[in-house]
This record gives C-alpha cells, sequence and structure tokens, in this order.
C-alpha cells in the first residue's frame, strides 16, 4: 500500500515533532523536543522514497529533481500546516530532510525574544542579523519580526527565501515572497533586483557568500532596513565571518560598512526544558552603539563580547545571561544549561556566586 503522506504529516504536527527525516531502508525518523525518534512504521523501501518525493514535489520541479542530488522546496497540507522539504542523497539513495513550519507566526514575546528586539522592528534603515546553527529557531524569529513590521507600518517588505517557509498576509504593509530559484536566480540577484520594486523592508533568508553580503551591505546603505541570517554562534563570529567573505584587500572597506549600517545582532539557541519536551529561546542581543562600531572599524571584534557583557544599560546581553535567566525562572536544568553554553566556566562562576550569596 502507497506511503500516505499528508496522513503522515499531519501526524508528526499532532505529535509535536519539528522535523522529519526519511531514508531507505530505514523506519520514519522524528525530531521532538530537539532529540531523534525512531517511529514505529515499517521501514521505507526505494520505491517508498520514490513515491513520497514525487508526491511532494511541485509540478514546476519535477525535471529539475531528476537531475538534481540536493534541492529544497516547501509543501502544504492544507488547514495543517506548511513543510520545508530538502532533497538530498546518500550511497546513490535518496534522503528527505522535513521541517515543520506552523501557519502561525508568533509574535516576539510569544517565542521569549527580549523587549529590546523591538528597536530592532522600528528602525528605519540598517542590517538586523538573526544567526545561529540548523534548527535553532532563525527562521521562526525573522518570520516574527517580519510580521511585526507588517502589523505596525505601511511598507513593502520584500522576501527572499529558499525556499518560501511562512506565508505572511499583508496587513499595513504589503509582503512580498519570493523563492530562489523560482522567483529569482540566487539571493544576490534577489536583493539587486529587488532595489527597484520600490522594497522598505528586505528580508534575505541566508547570507551564503561574498555577493550576498555585498548587496545586502548596499541595501542597508541605500536607506532600507534589512534582515538576514547566517550560520553563526555568537556576535563576534558573525562580524568576523562577514568580514573574512572577502579578500583580505577589501576588508577594512567592509569594516567600514557594518559598522554604519548594521543596527544589532541575535544570536540564538533553542534549550531543552525541564519537561524534556519544550525548548526555550536562549539569545545574545548586540546593539550597534558607538563603541562597538568603534571597535568593529578598528578591527577590534575580539573586545566585543566583553563589551557586551558589561553593557546590559545598553540593552545587550551574553548567551550566559541568557542561559542563566532561564535557568533562575526554574525552565531548564544546571546541566542544559552548562552544556550549552560557549564559555561554561563563566556561567558556572555566575551559579556559584548567586548561590553563594556573592556578588559576580
Amino acid at each position: 500500500m502507497a506511503f500516505e503522506v499528508d496522513s503522515f504529516l499531519t501526524r508528526v504536527v499532532e505529535t509535536g515533532g519539528s522535523d522529519v527525516h526519511l531514508t531507505v531502508d530505514e523506519r520514519p525518523m522524528l525530531r521532538i523536543g530537539g532529540r531523534i525518534v525512531k517511529i514505529d512504521m515499517p521501514k521505507l523501501s526505494y520505491e517508498d522514497m520514490t513515491y513520497i518525493i514525487d508526491v511532494l514535489t511541485p509540478d514546476i520541479l519535477k525535471e529539475k529533481v531528476k537531475n538534481l542530488t540536493d534541492i529544497d522546496f516547501s509543501y502544504e497540507v492544507k488547514g495543517i500546516s506548511r513543510y520545508r522539504i530538502n532533497i538530498a542523497f546518500q550511497m546513490n539513495k535518496p534522503k528527505l530532510s522535513i521541517r515543520v513550519i506552523p501557519y502561525n507566526v508568533k509574535t516576539p514575546t510569544e517565542l521569549g525574544l527580549p523587549e529590546y528586539v523591538d528597536k530592532f522592528i522600528d528602525a528605519k534603515a540598517g542590517l538586523v542579523l538573526v544567526t545561529g546553527k540548523t534548527g535553532s529557531g532563525k527562521s521562526t524569529t525573522l518570520a516574527s519580526l517580519i510580521n511585526e513590521i507588517n502589523k505596525r507600518y505601511q511598507k513593502h517588505i520584500i522576501t527572499l527565501e529558499d525556499p518560501v517557509e511562512f506565508l505572511f498576509t499583508n496587513q499595513k504593509s504589503i509582503v512580498t515572497q519570493r523563492q530562489i530559484g523560482i522567483d529569482t536566480t540566487c539571493f544576490s540577484d534577489g536583493v539587486k533586483y529587488a532595489l527597484r520594486q520600490d522594497p522598505d523592508v528586505i528580508l534575505v533568508g541566508e547570507i551564503r557568500d561574498e555577493d550576498s553580503v555585498r548587496h545586502a551591505l548596499l541595501a542597508a546603505e541605500t536607506g532600507l532596513l534589512v534582515f538576514a541570517t547566517l550560520h553563526t554562534k555568537d556576535s563576534v563570529q558573525t562580524i568576523s565571518r562577514i568580514i573574512n567573505m572577502f579578500k583580505p584587500e577589501f576588508r577594512e572597506n567592509v569594516r567600514e560598512e557594518i559598522a554604519e549600517v548594521l543596527v544589532g545582532v541575535v544570536s540564538q539557541k533553542l534549550v531543552l526544558g525541564k519537561d524534556k519536551k519544550t525548548r526555550h529561546l536562549a539569545c545574545e542581543i548586540l546593539v550597534n552603539t558607538p563603541t562597538i562600531s568603534d571597535l568593529i572599524k578598528k578591527g577590534k571584534t575580539d573586545e566585543v563580547y566583553k563589551f557586551i557583557k558589561g553593557n546590559s544599560f545598553e540593552n545587550m546581553k551574553t548567551m550566559n545571561d541568557s542561559l542563566y535567566e532561564l535557568l533562575q525562572k526554574d525552565l531548564i536544568t544546571e546541566d542544559e544549561a552548562i552544556a550549552m553554553s560557549e564559555n561554561p566556566i563563566e556561567l558556572q562562576q555566575m551559579i556559584k556566586g548567586v548561590f553563594s550569596g556573592t556578588k559576580m
């Protein structure tokens, strides 16, 4: 009997799964609460996978899928959810990774984002970066920020995504959603042509290379508000990664550009809660102040972390600050907090200082 694709994807949502992994000769697997769980179903045959891929792939991409080993697109089960589909190959056999994309776009407060991100939403121009590893909720955060602008302001928002994930309904703003590979060739071209489409806000789904950075910076310099993502763990690495995408002879100019247009950086992680099911958002917040701007221009990005750590009055916070707050609210365990920290010794000192009644 054929694999019931829509029925299976509906059950994934009902189970609370965030991701699905389908592999030839393996049982379906779900990610629930950040952990991979094997489902009690028969192993998938090569024929099963071929059928599933055929059902999921939009007609416009069916020929392309035959000739590519990696491709992304979206799928929808009406009334249930949207899904981001990735087809890849391992040992010459197809593999599917499926991400659940809910219809409902949560507010920043519902996600657990700090109140200060309102300043990023209200910015008139510049570059806002949302960073973190795969599965850290970057797309969800971006969708939340974009939807807040959509609800509050009369603007034209252009999103460039690979593939389109959350769907927006025009509210006070007009939202134009373009998919890479279908509506435009690549991120850099998408940004270049977006500048001719009367935008106020541009979302760049992912900064992947020097060309996409260059166009994102150009858009921010021309007075647009640009949101983008990178796969980096914190603000310092984010700034360094962007600069190092360029050849050494161009890096000084790039530092100047970033220092001028950067609004802020949200670097985030999803941390498993005490119930072993819920995941809570922990995030580092960098706000571009004159001092931060000066450090970037002078190439002293390694000093940025110290400034974030010592400037809570500027509404900045380190990842350890955020993990410590979740720990104080009794939402996560100490072991989980330390495991998720990039600087566990510092976090242990913070915890020890409070428990012993001393100031840190």
